[in-house]
């Protein structure tokens, strides 16, 4: 698709236009022309838009849409426009569905309903078989038709030995392994964080522990393998320093966390409202303030919206049986714009693609164009109705964020609100 964007603000710090308001030219998916007037050709789509502002595609390295399987949740064609209208390009889908995509057939399936989208989705496989924790799952096979990473999503590998095999194994032909970051005997039943509130509250508590018990335990195995590993979503700040410390020892070892996790703490449980309740749990302000220490001096490497839409029928009931998750795509750039500069928000929606080898294009003549599109200073309360995703569990209801997506130009195809 042919395309003249007009009058945007160009942030990338790869690009010689970083900071400077141009015309952006696209034929045939190609940057043929950036210049601060641009007549537009015959037949080329022209858009202008208030307070334009222009990024490379922004990615998010965990996402569930629930298909094959739990296609009431989301499908994968519902979950690929949500993220496109939420100003990403690129997404890794987690084996989040029944049965788990835990070999190449499954691979191939989740990417073919891919083909042709302007999103581009990255299949991470289960790293056990149905991501039951007993036995590998096809790797090679899986990493040979597609699969970028293994993860039994939000399932902790229980058995260490199993681990340490999956990194070894792994480690043959550059394969990633991701290890959720929870010891399932500390937590046992627990459904929030063990603190202050779960007593005053009556729930049982998530305590720090398990999650930092986990990690001391994946880092000496991971020193002993000399694998490749990843640590999703972690939530504490005894966490930032253990992998600070790993990686200090030149560990491969790299992590994300939940934009969730960075914003909101314990304190919004008092309601009993099952929208936040999420794995791992909200914690306190200190370990807040300790995450987003983290993301400023590249201990945490990059975050994710960790989005994971969950029907009403098992989140609309009591808080010790309701699911854990919420949808965060649509609100990721909103939440992160009121933490940070606008400059910083946009390298972390940009970061992690090198950990999985996918490319990035910056925004110079001659690139690939895979754009997103924003207006970075609109305030706005975050409602329902701005969702896209069929499941509408989001945590920040009801919540002012600041800044809003109009879509992304990707794959030749252009989609906006």
């Amino acid at each position: 698709m042919n395309v003249l964007i007009k009058s945007a603000t160009i942030v990338d710090s790869k690009s010689d236009f970083h900071n400077e308001t141009c015309d952006i030219l696209i034929e045939k998916g190609i940057i043929t022309q950036i210049q601060k007037d641009i007549q537009a050709p015959s037949k080329f789509k022209e858009i202008t838009l208030d307070n334009l502002h222009v990024s490379q595609g922004w990615f998010d390295s965990s996402v569930s849409f629930g298909e094959p399987g739990y296609e009431e949740r989301e499908t994968i064609a519902n979950g690929l426009k949500t993220a496109a209208l939420s100003g990403f390009t690129d997404v890794a889908m987690n084996s989040n569905s029944n049965p788990a995509i835990d070999c190449n057939a499954d691979i191939s399936f989740v990417k073919g309903k891919a083909q042709g989208n302007a999103v581009n989705l990255f299949p991470v496989g289960a790293l056990t078989k149905n991501s039951e924790g007993e036995d590998l799952a096809e790797l090679y096979d899986m990493k040979n038709a597609g699969a970028i990473a293994f993860y039994d999503y939000q399932k902790p590998v229980r058995n260490p030995n199993l681990m340490k095999l999956a990194l070894q194994y792994a480690s043959n032909f550059d394969g990633l392994v991701y290890s959720f970051p929870q010891e399932s005997k500390i937590s046992g039943l627990g459904v929030m964080n063990e603190n202050v509130m779960s007593t005053s509250l009556g729930l049982k508590g998530n305590p720090t522990l398990a999650e930092e018990l986990q990690i001391v335990r994946d880092l000496f195995l991971l020193e002993y393998t000399g694998g490749k590993l990843h640590i999703p979503t972690i939530s504490t700040a005894k966490s930032v320093e253990l992998i600070r410390n790993a990686k200090a020892k030149k560990l491969d070892v790299s992590c994300s966390v939940a934009i969730h996790n960075l914003i909101l703490t314990d304190e919004e449980l008092k309601t009993f409202n099952t929208r936040f309740k999420v794995l791992p749990p909200l914690r306190t302000q200190s370990d807040c303030d300790a995450l987003i220490e983290g993301l400023k001096d590249g201990t945490i490497d990059m975050v994710t919206s960790d989005h994971n839409p969950i029907d009403i029928e098992h989140k609309k009931v009591e808080f010790d049986y309701a699911k854990y998750g919420t949808v965060g795509l649509e609100s990721a750039f909103g939440a992160l714009n009121t933490v940070f500069t606008l400059k910083k928000t946009i390298d972390l929606l940009t970061k992690g693609k090198e950990r999985y080898g996918i490319n990035s294009n910056s925004i110079s003549v001659g690139e690939k164009a895979k754009l997103t599109l924003f207006n970075p200073t609109e305030n706005y309360t975050f409602t329902k109705k701005i969702l896209h995703s069929t499941s509408k569990n989001t945590i920040f209801e009801d919540f002012k964020l600041k800044g809003k997506v109009y879509g992304i130009y990707s794959n030749n195809q252009l989609v906006l609100n």
